[in-house]
């Protein structure tokens, strides 16, 4: 299916989690040393990122800036830089991994993008319920 217009009901929930939590995650200090309990949901959301910064394009144009939306959550959390490289490389990989697989807007990439978008929300949600409050 080729370059369909279709909004996802999802992404203006996604946009309100995703300033939640920006805003919830900012640390009380300095840079940690450690690892946050959320790092790997963090890397995670990253890698969705990443791949829905290569499938929206492809099968939605016009749509969210992911990794403009990927930069600002990563910057907004303060990481270190073995973290900061690490949710960078995250978001990589999942670009990496649609991109290696499409080339266009197939009803695959359609559904790949839809779980990807449920998934995001899922996790930003998760982050934000537990660590953010």
């Amino acid at each position: 299916m080729a370059n369909r217009p279709h909004r996802s009901p999802l992404l203006p929930g996604l946009r309100i989690l995703g300033i939640a939590l920006l805003l919830g995650l900012l640390p009380a200090g300095g840079a940690r040393a450690v690892d946050p309990p959320y790092q790997g949901q963090m890397e995670r959301l990253a890698e969705i990122m990443g791949s829905l910064y290569f499938l929206q394009p492809l099968c939605q144009p016009g749509g969210e800036d992911w990794r403009q939306q990927a930069a600002e959550l990563i910057e907004a959390d303060l990481p270190d830089d073995d973290r900061r490289e690490r949710l960078a490389g995250a978001f990589n990989a999942g670009y990496s991994a649609y991109a290696r697989l499409y080339r266009a807007c197939t009803l695959s990439a359609e559904e790949a993008l839809t779980r990807l978008l449920v998934e995001a929300e899922r996790t930003a949600r998760d982050i934000h319920t537990r660590y953010a409050e």
